[in-house]
């Protein structure tokens, strides 16, 4: 298979496996027929894809989405999950992490987010002035469609 076509070959196949699941109503499988699902099918589909064609482009990004999918699905399945910012830098670090297993890059980056995350959602007596960093994270939580739209226009209208 060419590498090109393996990463749409093992969505399609996940996709699908989804959707007949979904048709054949395993009742053990019911908490799964939901949209975070699908993140963790697309984030292991990134995963397997830069594993087996040895790519390690997709291993930073295939880690958040599944991160994210596992994340929210948790939440709404588990009612000790923990729903907190720190969770999304730590998801992040875990990423760096992962990559800095096969690329040796993005080592610092990890340590970084890793101890900002364990400290926003473990400390329990933290300074005042981290408070503002709850505030921000709020309004980015709030407006993330915006920062969509920006990411999409930097990438239509950036020079190569």
């Amino acid at each position: 298979m060419k590498r090109q076509n393996a990463f749409i070959g093992y969505l399609l196949i996940g996709i699908g496996a989804f959707f007949l699941l979904r048709q054949l109503r395993f009742p053990i499988l019911t908490d799964f027929y939901s949209w975070p699902t699908l993140l963790i099918i697309i984030g292991i589909a990134f995963l397997l894809h830069s594993y087996i064609s040895k790519d390690y482009k997709k291993l930073f990004p295939g880690t958040i989405i599944l991160g994210i999918g596992i994340h929210f699905h948790g939440l709404n399945h588990y009612s000790f999950w923990i729903d907190h910012w720190g969770i999304y830098t730590l998801i992040i670090a875990i990423a760096f992490f992962i990559r800095f297993q096969k690329t040796k890059t993005g080592l610092f980056p990890g340590l970084v987010l890793l101890l900002i995350s364990i400290f926003a959602i473990f400390a329990s007596d933290k300074p005042s002035w981290f408070y503002w960093i709850d505030h921000v994270i709020l309004t980015i939580i709030d407006f993330w469609p915006v920062a969509l739209i920006i990411v999409g226009g930097y990438l239509l209208f950036k020079k190569k």
